[in-house]
């Protein structure tokens, strides 16, 4: 009895001093702490939050599979409905953390009537350059530079399948003016290689409805679409889903993905995927930079603007369909379009005065 009841005790006292150790661990770790903040979509949307949520395990050297910080450095929050923006944001502000990110521009508002509240807390948000508040770290993209390079492989593609008059479709979440930097440059690189290809566009006003792109996908692929492209959050995954189905049962169609790689989204079966190439908006690199910011005090009031140049925007050759020719060719246009011999439209009403796009489609520049 007394040799167990020793044995207990050294258990605990190890235990104790595991505990205390990780305690200490965890108190000499002064790397910032951060809450991000998201839509009802989450950081499970396989887009647009879970780049900004691979940035922050990057930060921290943890992976998706292993958080080994999550609770202690870093935390997520998702807000089911719009009006949690305010409370979530405050709630956040009073709990002391080094940097709380916000993505996409519905939480501009929101992030602009707390912030001057929290004078001493640093924001960050992604997708706005509008809310110049000095506790405010603001992160735009170049969207229409990378849309423009999956528009341009789309086109590719059709016309090397021979393709005779194509047709393309572009689905976006919520209309603005960053989905329309998506759609004029996906369009613009379409009609650079083929200026009589047929456009629709579709706008689902909803970030996490895949059904809605869904059901829009499988009425433009029986119409006679080639390709689509969906700005549109957890939207968008409806897109591939259909295309999916439809390329299982051998029907030539594609679909494109955006921000993240979605190539795996779309396997239906060993070594194939439905979506053809990934228009990589490096979200990820925001929530990096904000926080590298925060831990060497050079953090300020400013607006980052991560374009082509900078590596903020790219797309995805992983797709083998796509064939060595199509790859060579998209990298020379990356290259002229980085120094600027490719000139490109980032609001519809450039590209319209410009005649770089059609007239009629669902593109809203505010």
């Amino acid at each position: 009895m007394k040799k167990i009841l020793a044995f207990a005790l050294v258990v605990l006292m190890a235990f104790s001093l595991f505990a205390a150790g990780g305690q200490d661990a965890a108190a000499n770790d002064d790397r910032p702490t951060i809450r991000l903040i998201t839509d009802a979509t989450g950081i499970d949307d396989k887009s647009f939050n879970a780049a900004a949520w691979r940035g922050i395990l990057s930060f921290y050297g943890d992976t998706w599979d292993n958080q080994k910080s999550r609770g202690v450095k870093y935390d997520v929050v998702t807000c089911q409905t719009q009006d949690r923006y305010i409370p979530t944001l405050k709630q956040a502000s009073d709990e002391g953390y080094d940097l709380i990110c916000v993505t996409g521009f519905t939480f501009a508002d929101a992030l602009g009537e707390v912030a001057p509240l929290y004078p001493d807390q640093k924001y960050m948000i992604v997708d706005v350059d509008w809310v110049a508040l000095p506790n405010v770290m603001q992160f735009t993209f170049a969207e229409h530079e990378g849309s423009y390079l999956v528009g341009v492989i789309a086109a590719l593609k059709a016309k090397a399948d021979g393709i005779k008059n194509p047709k393309f479709g572009f689905i976006g979440g919520v209309p603005g003016a960053v989905i329309t930097k998506f759609e004029v440059g996906y369009v613009q690189g379409i009609l650079s290689v083929t200026p009589e290809a047929e456009i629709v566009d579709y706008y689902a006003n909803d970030w996490g409805k895949p059904e809605l792109a869904k059901a829009q996908a499988k009425n433009w692929y029986d119409s006679g679409v080639y390709a689509i492209y969906s700005a549109a959050g957890g939207t968008g995954n409806g897109t591939i889903a259909q295309a999916k189905e439809y390329r299982s049962q051998g029907r030539n169609v594609w679909a494109i993905g955006v921000d993240s790689d979605q190539y795996e989204e779309g396997v239906y079966t060993d070594g194939e995927s439905a979506v053809l190439t990934s228009m990589l908006k490096k979200v990820e690199a925001s929530t990096e930079y904000a926080l590298k910011s925060v831990q060497d005090g050079t953090y300020e009031s400013k607006v980052v603007v991560l374009d082509m140049k900078a590596g903020g925007v790219g797309y995805s050759s992983r797709n083998k369909a796509l064939g060595s020719d199509i790859v060579g060719e998209v990298e020379k246009i990356k290259r002229d379009v980085i120094n600027g011999k490719i000139k490109l439209y980032a609001t519809y009403r450039e590209a319209l005065a410009a005649k770089a796009v059609p007239a009629g489609l669902g593109a809203k520049d505010n």
